[in-house]
């Protein structure tokens, strides 16, 4: 290459270094003025920006009722009268439960009942005077009237005799007599035999004048 080629190529140089370093001044300058400003507006309209409170918020308002609706009236209801029954009585008794006793031992079988009399006894002899009054009694001065009751066998005789209402001794005398004197004709069964059969006999004693 030649010299003077060389002294071009190097002003050539310089010259475009030098553009190239004022473009970037020019855009440093450029950049920080347009910073510059923009804080600056944003500084200015920070100052004038008027910020209003927060405004509580309103509560939504309830819906509007529904829109009311007449309904029918409801059908009449008939109700029937009561049916009145008679109550039922339970006849049924619930005995109360009472502890068990022992059981009652058998009753004695009952005595056969007498034969029926059919024909009386009828007396044939025997009888009580004045002459029988114990001498004993007329010393004490003992009357009265027995009342003897007395049992006639199948043979006509006296078997048992008890007499009361006297004295003992006119009572006991009355009785002895009975069974001593008295005689009769026994009582018959309706079967016709003879049987026993059971009497009364009022002795009055009166003390002899």
């Amino acid at each position: 290459m030649a010299y003077a080629d060389q002294e071009m190529s190097g002003r050539r140089i310089f010259a475009i270094g030098a553009v190239a370093l004022l473009h970037a001044g020019v855009g440093y300058a450029l950049v920080t003025g347009l910073a510059y400003n923009a804080a600056k507006n944003v500084y200015e309209d920070l100052k004038t920006f008027d910020v209003a409170p927060d405004e509580p918020e309103k509560p939504e308002e309830p819906p509007p009722p529904p829109p009311k609706v007449d309904l029918p009236p409801p059908p009449k209801v008939t109700v029937p009268p009561p049916v009145v029954t008679s109550p039922v009585v339970s006849t049924n008794t619930i005995a109360p439960i009472t502890p068990s006793a022992p059981p009652a031992p058998p009753a004695p079988p009952a005595p056969p009942a007498p034969p029926r009399v059919a024909e009386r006894a009828v007396q044939r002899g025997g009888s009580i005077s004045d002459e029988d009054y114990p001498s004993s009694s007329i010393r004490n001065e003992e009357q009265g009237t027995s009342v003897a009751t007395f049992t006639i066998g199948a043979d006509g005789r006296v078997v048992a005799c008890n007499a009361s209402g006297a004295s003992p001794t006119l009572d006991a005398e009355t009785c002895k007599l009975i069974m001593r004197r008295f005689r009769f004709k026994p009582a018959r069964g309706a079967d016709g035999q003879p049987m026993e059969e059971t009497k009364s006999q009022r002795v009055t004693w009166r003390l002899p004048k």
